[in-house]
């Protein structure tokens, strides 16, 4: 069997550009370290903004720290975990951890079916009600806490709010009951937090192509089963990224019972971690037990996160 001379030189020719290529090339680790060096003023930015204070956290949590040895008057004592010890054997602090919990699921829950309901209303509606919709979610979202929560203060206000008024309800405190208190921070919470969810998933829709959602607006699907069964799936990223978000800002409500309970309610009865973290901080003086409270905040907010991302890895998705 004879083979044709060209397409021996052909070959030869060939297998001489691909060693020459493999040769020129650089070698695979060459360019591993190459995202470092570009994600290095970042990570520089980080480790002084956060890094450091959370070493701090800890430090302190470990020292018996009060206001005497703020202005000298005592040495700083090491105590190890006491602090904690103190912390997990004192009855109030597991209450009020259930009640973080609790209110802070109930936030999340309350923004994420508010943020995306009004994200699929988005695309149902014209242009002017869909640019009066962004506009006034954006100006919720924009709005500081602090207005915010006295704004919410004065519609329910028990004397002059609008609310009891509509509702008939005449002159109910709705501050003065544990689970009205809970309530109506709640509302607050989720009036200033839906738009960041309203935004990213509406975004996230309009990426999907109209060819699905027609096709299965044809197959009969309604609405609830189109959102469940074809939007949620495909934007499964995004809605992990606003649930993590969602979970660290409600679990650290601060401002907003603080402001409406007027320190947390009647006896205690409003506290959150972050509240109660703040009282014991600068209350009573205890800067050390206030710091352990940061540091099991810190350690939960961890673990949820990452349990949260390992069973979504175990089902497949790619984040």
């Amino acid at each position: 069997m004879t083979v044709p001379v060209g397409s021996v030189g052909a070959e030869r020719g060939r297998v001489r550009v691909l060693r020459g290529s493999s040769r020129g090339s650089p070698p695979r680790w060459a360019g591993s370290g190459t995202p470092w060096l570009y994600l290095a003023p970042a990570l520089v930015v980080l480790a002084g903004l956060l890094a450091y204070p959370v070493y701090q956290l800890g430090l302190i949590s470990l020292f018996h720290y009060t206001q005497a040895q703020v202005s000298g008057g005592e040495p700083t004592a090491f105590v190890g975990f006491g602090n904690y010890a103190e912390l997990f054997g004192d009855e109030q602090f597991w209450q009020v951890l259930l009640a973080t919990v609790v209110f802070a699921a109930a936030c999340v829950a309350g923004t994420l079916a508010v943020g995306c309901a009004l994200a699929v209303l988005l695309t149902r509606v014209r242009a002017v009600p869909r640019t009066a919709l962004m506009l006034a979610a954006l100006g919720a979202w924009a709005t500081p806490a602090v207005t915010g929560s006295t704004v919410w203060l004065l519609l329910f206000d028990a004397d002059f709010g609008p609310v009891n008024r509509m509702l008939g309800l005449g002159d109910h405190a709705w501050t003065y009951g544990r689970f009205s208190a809970f309530f109506l921070v709640l509302l607050e919470v989720v009036w200033c937090s839906f738009p960041f969810v309203m935004v990213t998933v509406y975004a996230g829709i309009r990426a999907v192509p109209t060819e699905v959602l027609e096709a299965a607006s044809l197959d009969g699907a309604s609405q609830w089963r189109i959102w469940r069964s074809v939007l949620a799936p495909m934007l499964r990223p995004i809605l992990v990224v606003v649930t993590i978000q969602s979970v660290i800002w409600d679990f650290k409500v601060f401002t907003q019972i603080y402001v409406m309970t007027n320190g947390g309610g009647i006896a205690g009865q409003n506290l959150v971690l972050n509240v109660y973290a703040y009282q014991r901080a600068f209350a009573s003086s205890q800067y050390s037990l206030g710091a352990a409270i940061g540091v099991v905040m810190l350690l939960i907010l961890l673990a949820v996160t990452l349990v949260y991302l390992r069973l979504l890895r175990r089902q497949g998705e790619e984040l």
